[in-house]
């Protein structure tokens, strides 16, 4: 008899689920890339219990018909990649087609969406379909994720309190509307509002709503250009440090990623401005050609593998 079988679909969602979904951070980061994908202008998160009890993430995107409403539950089935040249050329913020899914898996999660003509309702429950019916509502799409983990006792024990939880999305949320000034992000726990920016595109509004007004009007803008890269971002005056690295935030192409390597040229090229131990408010933006980057590297999306690396370490340097 043989020893090697197949294993089941919700098996392998759950295995994926380990590597896309460690805490509700990652439910929100995705839920939140799709909606920008989406088009959305508008989008409202609320949490409760720090995520664990429920993630919901609201849009004004172009929303989904009922059979693609379907697809988005299935393994491997992505609106963003066709084929295997766009591997290398991703300009979408998703492309596994494994958050979904993976979600689903350790949850229980609700779609609501409507593409203008199609509204409908889908409903998984840890891996098991149990609704899919119309449903009416606004075009767009809301994402409900409730109880996390809550069948998966080995996950959920390695999570910190509501509070630590909640602070990661905070955190996770403010990046992403630094990066997307052009989108309003409102966030909401237990009915008290976290987070909210205006959408107006002036990244000194956001900057203004996470960091105050001080620190706002210190800012210092910078720039550099070449043939295959272009950066830009703003550094706050080091009156306004702060005492880790989470203040720094880069972006490539648009998505929040966490590149160590950088993150410590940032502060390499600054530390003659800081004290010991501080470390600056900084956004930098990176845009690139597609071609030159791989985000096919780790499930969570937040490590990629940039070419000409050197090159661009040199350009932030400077």
């Amino acid at each position: 008899m043989s020893r090697i079988h197949v294993l089941s679909s919700h098996l392998t969602n759950m295995i994926a689920a380990g590597e896309v979904v460690e805490r509700p951070l990652q439910v929100v980061k995705e839920l939140v890339e799709n909606s920008l994908d989406a088009g959305a202008r508008n989008i409202h998160v609320e949490l409760s219990m720090g995520g664990i009890g429920l993630v919901r993430v609201e849009d004004d995107g172009c929303g989904m018909d009922h059979e693609d409403a379907l697809l988005a539950f299935k393994r491997h089935a992505t609106s963003k990649l066709i084929d295997e040249d766009q591997l290398f050329n991703i300009s979408t913020f998703g492309f596994r087609g494994e958050a979904v899914p993976s979600i689903a898996s350790v949850s229980k999660m609700t779609c609501i969406t409507s593409d203008g003509n199609q509204c409908t309702k889908v409903v998984v429950d840890n891996g098991e379909m149990i609704e899919d019916s119309e449903y009416p509502c606004n075009k767009g799409t809301i994402f409900s994720v409730e109880m996390l983990f809550a069948k998966v006792p080995a996950r959920l024990k390695h999570l910190k309190n509501d509070h630590y939880e909640q602070a990661l999305i905070v955190n996770c949320i403010q990046k992403m509307a630094l990066i997307h000034p052009e989108v309003s992000f409102t966030l909401v726990a237990d009915d008290n509002i976290l987070f909210e920016s205006n959408g107006s595109g002036r990244l000194q509004d956001v900057f203004f709503s996470v960091y105050g007004a001080d620190a706002t009007q210190s800012l210092m803008e910078f720039k550099e250009d070449n043939y295959d890269m272009h950066i830009q971002g703003v550094i706050a005056h080091p009156n306004y440090s702060r005492s880790n690295k989470n203040q720094i935030c880069v972006s490539l192409n648009g998505r929040w990623i966490r590149p160590y390597q950088l993150v410590n040229t940032i502060i390499s090229a600054s530390k003659e401005y800081f004290i010991d131990g501080k470390y600056p408010i900084c956004l930098l933006n990176i845009d690139m050609d597609t071609h030159l980057v791989d985000v096919n590297v780790h499930p969570s999306k937040l490590e990629v593998r940039i070419s000409k690396e050197n090159q661009l370490e040199t350009m932030v340097f400077n």
